[in-house]
């Protein structure tokens, strides 16, 4: 700092320009000619071509990293004999009911392992005894709150799980 620089105050609303420096003290002239003193520290430089030509660097905002058990998509388990195996037509109806129950509970243990929050089984609307064996599994099951998709539930073909 020297005697005709433009100084101003830190922490205080007060600028001038220094008319001279004693050792740490310097002495500065506000606009209105009253004359002030403060430590060198107390004072930061007040020159516009500090600041002004700065470039300004817009950097890309960080993607949010959503975890799969806060995901708004929630899983579905679709439990139509079809998507279970490759050749429907080997299996009687109490072997499908059997692999269709074993699904169940292998997903049901899946989302509780990794902390998922709901799960929707697609069961279909068919005879009733898929839906039968899908509610009586989940009346079963600890932790768990389960609501039917549609208002009426004999015309919903999906059930909605939420783990606690």
């Amino acid at each position: 700092m020297k005697i005709g620089d433009k100084v101003s105050v830190v922490d205080e609303d007060l600028s001038g320009i220094i008319t001279s420096v004693n050792g740490n003290i310097v002495v500065f002239k506000d606009e209105y000619g009253f004359t002030y003193q403060y430590p060198k520290e107390k004072l930061v430089p007040k020159n516009s071509d500090l600041y002004e030509n700065i470039r300004v660097v817009k950097k890309a905002e960080p993607k949010k990293i959503i975890s799969k058990k806060h995901q708004k998509n929630h899983m579905v388990l679709d439990l139509h004999f079809d998507h279970l195996v490759k050749n429907p037509g080997d299996y009687d109806s109490f072997e499908r009911l059997f692999i269709q129950k074993a699904k169940l509970m292998e997903v049901l243990d899946f989302c509780r392992k990794h902390n998922l929050k709901r799960l929707e089984i697609v069961h279909g609307i068919g005879d009733g005894i898929l839906q039968r064996m899908v509610m009586d599994v989940l009346e079963s099951q600890a932790d768990i709150d389960f609501y039917n998709k549609e208002i009426l539930h004999h015309q919903s073909g999906a059930v909605m799980i939420e783990f606690h």
